[in-house]
């Protein structure tokens, strides 16, 4: 079977069983460097302010990487034009991604750093609505979505536009002209995101619930990645120690835990749910649960990449820090918080997707915000125990409870994708 038919000479259209492209995992190398850039300007601002200026940058990196995968969906990335323009998008991600730290501040000299990120961002987003266009020939409804697309984002463009301008003797203090320009990106996002929910599902396709779900798990592991790569970076300049040692395996034990709540049995259920669905029932199922819930669960994940490069600076630096010193602050609550963040989204998706709850997840969730007050106390390292003990222990309880679906459910899996089933059972 073919992975698609012509829609004209240069494109490829996706149809039902489609799979990613190896062009598309080569266009999210560049949200693993962005990703990279959100935590390392978090980490170097680590306040209320600063915090809140990187989860604005995620949801516009996140905006943008989901327009593409819409696109995706419907014609294959990696040919005709469409891989031609791609590239031209990746160099033009990347630009916007290596202006991330000048996003809010313009640093001296140069060019004007806010002016490049939206200039670069708009260009982005005007590329994916022409792509599109081209792509939905023949199809009068998904064009007309389109047009509407259009508004809400030239409406945040033109606020990021506006904030990127704002000259900096709008007052004697720079940092009001900094809060100004955050505020006019809340609006922005606000114009973009609303715009979309607002406009509503008809029109738009999924043409492949596998390539859709495929695409989606992988940003996820993008992200997972990015908290591992946090962790090597927080140690990069410190002699390797048995602290160390022991906050990398902690971390790692963590960031296991996060992938295990999702692909085990969540992202299999996810899809077939999504499968079954038709027309405008199917987009508003893609467009909500990944979209916009899938969000929270990167945003969770980036927090946490935030809090394990604050623990590792504190068990591994003996000239600022003991190994007795509580995390105390935004650090604490970007570690613990990320996970609770992450598990919300879950909660959120899976109400979404398969109209049930998963209380164990809820219930770790309650948890971890109890805990936060008794980490508060402990050593840094201790405090990383804690909630990798506490994420070892939802998974445990998890194939305890749900083990026999869930057993069937990955026979099935493994049976329909070729791996045979689990041998002994």
């Amino acid at each position: 079977m073919t992975d698609g038919t012509r829609r004209g000479p240069r494109m490829r259209v996706m149809t039902e069983g489609a799979s990613v492209t190896p062009l598309e995992l080569f266009f999210d190398l560049v949200f693993v460097y962005a990703l990279t850039q959100v935590t390392a300007l978090m980490a170097t601002d680590l306040t209320w302010p600063g915090l809140g200026r990187g989860l604005l940058l995620l949801a516009l990196l996140w905006w943008c990487w989901c327009c593409y995968a819409w696109l995706g969906n419907t014609v294959r990335a990696d040919e005709g034009v469409v891989r031609v323009v791609l590239f031209a998008v990746i160099a033009t991600m990347f630009v916007v991604a290596a202006t991330i730290p000048e996003a809010f501040v313009d640093l001296p000299g140069g060019l004007s750093g806010p002016v490049v990120f939206a200039a670069c961002y708009l260009a982005v987003r005007v590329l994916h609505l022409t792509l599109y266009w081209y792509a939905a020939r023949g199809d009068a409804g998904l064009r007309r979505q389109l047009v509407r697309a259009a508004l809400p984002m030239l409406g945040g463009a033109v606020l990021l536009f506006t904030a990127a301008l704002l000259p900096p003797y709008l007052t004697d203090d720079p940092a009001r002209v900094v809060a100004l320009r955050t505020l006019l990106w809340v609006l922005a996002l606000a114009v973009d995101y609303g715009g979309i929910m607002a406009i509503g599902a008809a029109g738009w396709q999924i043409f492949s619930a596998a390539h859709w779900t495929e695409r989606h798990g992988l940003i996820i592991i993008v992200a997972l990645g990015e908290s591992l790569v946090a962790i090597g970076v927080g140690i990069t300049a410190l002699p390797i120690s048995w602290p160390i040692i022991v906050a990398s395996f902690l971390g790692v034990t963590v960031a296991a835990a996060l992938w295990w709540a999702y692909f085990d049995v969540v992202s299999i259920a996810a899809e077939r749910v999504l499968a079954r669905a038709r027309g405008a029932e199917r987009a508003a199922l893609g467009r909500d649960s990944y979209t916009y819930l899938h969000l929270p669960m990167v945003a969770g994940i980036i927090l946490l990449a935030l809090g394990f490069k604050k623990v590792l600076a504190y068990v591994g630096d003996g000239t600022h820090h003991r190994l007795t010193d509580p995390l105390h602050g935004l650090g604490l609550l970007a570690l613990y918080g990320g996970v609770i963040l992450y598990l919300l989204g879950h909660v959120g998706f899976r109400l979404r997707n398969m109209r049930s709850v998963n209380w164990p997840r809820v219930a770790t969730t309650v948890l971890l915000v109890l805990l936060l007050p008794v980490a508060d106390h402990l050593p840094a390292l201790a405090a990383l125990g804690l909630l990798a003990v506490v994420c070892a222990g939802m998974v445990g309880v998890e194939v305890v409870l749900f083990g026999t679906a869930r057993r069937a459910l990955r026979d099935e899996f493994l049976h329909e994708h070729g791996a045979g089933g689990a041998p002994g059972r």
